[in-house]
């Protein structure tokens, strides 16, 4: 082939790619979402941080892609899993549960809705093979950490069908985790439960507690203070914040902070932090299969999200709610003090990696087998019991089939990730 034939090859691949992204970014931030110019500036400037978070914030890409990809892995239509969604590196987490323990777990909700599994997987294992790389760290321990994932994943379920495991049971805390998650719920033990409301709240000169102002903590508008308090008549509200900066796919989705009096967290104490964040409709239901039962439980956004917390938490947090305010739906849950990530400055070697997104496989698979006919009457199945069928006998050649797409689709990714820059500059310049 030429060398002007083969750039005109390239060009025509390039401009196609370019047009679609281009078109996906507009339907989805400005006809879906409704973001404002300057609100896409600023998410897409977010995204512009590395690839990794470029992937973060482009879910509905991901979607659009995958869905034309065919795979004998898939769960039939006909037994969906309700997934998570948006499964990555870093809506994995630390928070305090209702009993006051510190656990480690998923920890966003947004995105959950009901599908093939392998969605959630291949999307987790596409996100481990960012982070490592983002770490300077070669394809081959990349892939590796993938094989602990799936492995982990694969395990687990096999320990759920078989009864070994009760997924309405069981949790991941300091005692049967290890490193870097380890780690970090050992050091949280030692955070006072005032933590956060030091870090964001004072006493004012009239000897009230309330929110202090910085470039992610914002004053609101009276308007906005007298809707949330008729929209929460049951709490003694002190004061009310508006949260910028937080997330990436969610940016330009509004997010209060609600400081209130007289509610008490897990352990009793009052004086918390309550977060009301506005909710859209999963990106997930825009591409998978309608599934009319889910809908009609969870119609309202709000609900989606609490009920997909509830379904995948072994025990949920006692201020979960929705809301609908000016014809926006929203949901409530309280704003941990514990609430913590593992840090790329938290891995030393490649086991810390491995063990890692090992445990994230465990939790995978417990969030997949809880969310099933053990908790809602959606399902008349055991998840688990599904997605083994549809990996079979030849777990080998699942592994190393997600390992492939995922290390491709990263590739795609930082393709992708030029062509936004592109059109980013050329666009908001």
């Amino acid at each position: 082939m030429g060398s002007m034939l083969l750039e005109q090859v390239k060009h025509t691949r390039k401009f196609l790619r370019h047009d679609q992204l281009k078109t996906i970014f507009e339907e989805f931030d400005v006809q879906c979402m409704s973001l404002s110019e300057e609100q896409r500036l600023e998410k897409y400037r977010t995204m512009l941080d590395s690839p990794f978070r470029f992937f973060r914030g482009s879910a509905y890409l991901f979607y659009y892609d995958m869905t034309k990809t065919p795979s004998i892995f898939h769960t039939p239509d006909a037994k969906p899993t309700w997934i998570q969604g948006d499964m990555h590196m870093d809506n994995f987490g630390a928070f305090q549960n209702e009993t006051g323990d510190i656990v480690y777990d998923v920890n966003d909700f947004d995105e959950g809705y009901v599908g093939s599994y392998l969605y959630d997987v291949i999307r987790m294992s596409v996100s481990i093979a960012l982070y490592i790389e983002e770490q300077g760290l070669h394809n081959g321990a990349q892939e590796m950490a993938i094989h602990h994932f799936l492995r982990s994943y694969i395990s687990q379920l096999t320990r759920f069908q078989r009864k070994q495991d009760d997924p309405l049971t069981l949790t991941f805390t300091k005692n049967n985790t290890k490193g870097p998650i380890k780690k970090v719920l050992k050091k949280l033990e030692k955070r006072q439960h005032s933590h956060l409301l030091q870090d964001i709240t004072h006493i004012n000169e009239d000897g009230n507690r309330v929110f202090l102002w910085n470039d992610e903590v914002q004053p609101v508008s009276n308007e906005e203070i007298a809707a949330i308090t008729k929209t929460l008549p049951n709490y003694s509200i002190k004061d009310i914040a508006i949260k910028y900066g937080s997330g990436t796919a969610s940016i330009g989705l509004k997010r209060y902070y609600i400081l209130v009096d007289g509610a008490t967290d897990a352990l009793g104490v009052g004086d918390l932090v309550l977060e009301m964040k506005e909710v859209r409709t999963a990106i997930p239901a825009y591409f998978l299969p309608y599934h009319k039962t889910f809908w009609t439980h969870y119609e309202h956004q709000g609900a989606r999200v609490v009920g997909t917390q509830k379904a995948m938490h072994h025990l949920e947090d006692p201020h979960l709610a929705y809301v609908t305010m000016d014809g926006q739906e929203y949901y409530i849950r309280e704003r941990s003090p514990y609430k913590k990530k593992v840090k790329p400055k938290n891995y030393t070697d490649l086991d810390d990696y491995f063990v890692t997104t090992s445990i994230m496989g465990q939790i995978a698979a417990k969030i997949h087998a809880r969310a099933d006919i053990d908790y809602s009457d959606v399902f008349t199945y055991h998840s688990e019991d599904a997605i083994l069928i549809a990996i079979g006998k030849h777990k080998d050649y699942f592994i190393e089939s997600v390992t492939l797409q995922a290390m491709h689709y990263k590739e795609i990714v930082y393709s992708d990730y030029e062509l936004f820059k592109e059109w980013v500059n050329d666009t908001f310049s």
